[in-house]
Formats: structure tokens, sequence, C-alpha cells
């Protein structure tokens, strides 16, 4: 159930764990985390969806934010969809920002520490879980594998950081692509990769129209990752591709979402040698490290409490 983003929002009466989306009444969230509450001992802790517009006004960020922050019981949030829009709009109600999040210039999400409201930056974690989960270590290693990130929000920044990291010596990509139909966010993106100071290629390419991103596709080498951190296939219809797109041999199709129309992943597999994967082992990190955050709790991100966290999650998917 979706709490609206006005001021009707009203005080919590339990510990309140918010989601700031798009659509998060269709969210398997909603249905797992009772289940996960009751898992890890949370008591009454309830979740609360808020809806809001694709790039919604400043002061709709800001009412969510003020109230999240002055009220006792409402603990945190994970924030989806708006984690660049929110830190932007917010950054003066923060009382700690961790450096990943200022860093990036995002949140993915809010909690509480001595009642001061704390921005993080989840997605960095989060997203490097998810991709050490499907791909083998070195694939990078001696294989001129490549990796393209269509969109340049908060998850592809996250992702970029992650696979540029000098710490993972050879195994990186050989390049890493990044496309976007905004300027401003490829330029925003740019920003965040020179204060990294990586020494992996990053290109940045602007892809406005049908086509665009095909191209961009088609000079891949094998085995190179493709990524949809677009949203279209959940938050809006459809996929950043056409239906002419060539995938290169080998390639890895990964999807951030794991529910919606999801086309491409429909498109790749079609090219019949792509591996493909949905943003489910995402979605799984990118919860757990959130609730552990705003709970206070541990959850490892392997081993048999983290399985029995997915099993849960699987039996109640959407």
């Amino acid at each position: 159930m979706s709490a609206p983003a006005g001021p009707s929002i009203r005080p919590a009466t339990v510990p309140t764990l918010y989601f700031i989306g798009v659509t998060t009444g269709r969210s398997s969230i909603q249905t797992v985390f009772p289940l996960w509450a009751r898992e890890l001992g949370l008591g009454d802790a309830r979740l609360a969806g808020v809806d809001l517009p694709l790039h919604a006004p400043r002061e709709q960020y800001r009412r969510v934010v003020e109230f999240i922050a002055g009220d006792p019981l409402s603990l945190g949030a994970l924030v989806t969809t708006h984690k660049i829009d929110l830190y932007q709009a917010c950054g003066d109600l923060f009382g700690t920002v961790d450096p990943l999040a200022r860093l990036m210039g995002e949140t993915s999400c809010l909690s509480k520490r001595d009642g001061a409201l704390v921005c993080h930056a989840k997605d960095p974690i989060s997203s490097g879980l998810a991709i050490e989960a499907f791909l083998a270590p070195g694939h990078w290693a001696g294989s001129g594998a490549e990796a393209f990130l269509m969109g340049a929000g908060g998850s592809a920044i996250a992702i970029s950081w992650y696979l540029s990291r000098p710490e993972r010596g050879a195994d990186r990509p050989s390049r890493i692509v990044v496309s976007n139909r905004s300027p401003e966010r490829l330029a925003a993106l740019r920003a965040v990769h020179e204060r990294l100071g990586t020494d992996v290629p990053l290109e940045y390419v602007h892809t406005p129209g049908p086509g665009d991103n095909d191209a961009v596709l088609a000079g891949l080498k094998p085995g190179s990752l493709v990524v949809n951190a677009t949203g279209l296939g959940k938050d809006a219809p459809g996929s950043p591709l056409t239906g002419a797109a060539q995938f290169p041999p080998d390639a890895v199709a990964w999807d951030l979402n794991y529910r919606g129309d999801l086309v491409f992943l429909d498109q790749a597999r079609a090219a019949g040698h792509v591996r493909v994967e949905d943003g489910w082992v995402y979605f799984l990190h990118g919860w757990t490290q959130v609730i552990a955050e705003v709970f206070g709790i541990d959850i490892p991100a392997s081993g048999p409490r983290f399985e029995a966290l997915d099993r849960l999650a699987a039996a109640a998917r959407r």
C-alpha cells in the first residue's frame, strides 16, 4: 500500500521503513518484507511505499524526507529510481552523508543515528555482490570483454565504480561505455569518474533516438556485459534497444529489473548466444543491505542466513 507524497503522510505507529519509488505497490518486497521481518526478529516493523513520478518536483522529495527525519518511528528508507534527484533536492536535510554517497551524488538508503538522518549509497555494494553472483572470477582478465551500461542514473554510477576499482587488478572490463538520453546525466557521471581517477577507458554516448544504443552494442567485443539500467521494462514500458539490435557473441545481458515486461531480456534471448540475468539477486542484496543499515542488524551477504531469506523471498515472488 503506497503512501502519498504530500502532507497526508501520517506519523508511524510502529517502526517503519519507507520504500521511495515509482510503482512500489507492484514490488515483491510488499509480500517479502513481513516474512523477512519475522525471520530477522524485527517485531511489528512495517514497510510503507511512497510513489513519486519520475523526476518529481523538488518540493515533493523534500516533503517526504522532512517527514521521515521528523517522525520518531520512521526509521529510514530505501530509494530506487529517484536516487540522484532526491540527493540533489535534499542535501541540506542530511545530518551525515557517507563517502560513497558524496562521491556519487546519490542516495539509495536513508537511516537514522542518534536522531539525525544519514544518507548512504548502498548500490556500489549491492551491485557488486550481484555481479559476483553471476560472473565467474576472472571473467574480464585477458578476455577483452567490455561493459555497456544503458542509463546514467545512480545504478550505472555504482556499477561503473565497482567494475573499475583498481584493486580488481586485471579482472576489469577493457572499456566501459555509458549511454543516456540526457547529456546532463552523462556529464554528471563523467564528473564522478574524474573524481575516481580510474585507468579503465570510459566512454559517454548520447543516445536520444531509437537505434542509438544498437549502434554501440554492435561494436562491443565478445563476452561483454550489457546492462539495462534505464528503468525501461519496469518504470516505463519497452527497452533501450530496438528489435534490430545485434548482441556480440557470448554476451551477458543483465536487466536491473526483475518485474515488468522485460523486453530487453526477450531481445537478448532471441539472439540465441547471450546469457540472460534479471535483477532478482540485485533485488535481494539491495534490500538486505538497506534493512541491515536501517534496523542496525547484521545480515550476511552469503551463507545459511542469506539463503534462508532468499528462499522466503522466492516463495513470495510476484
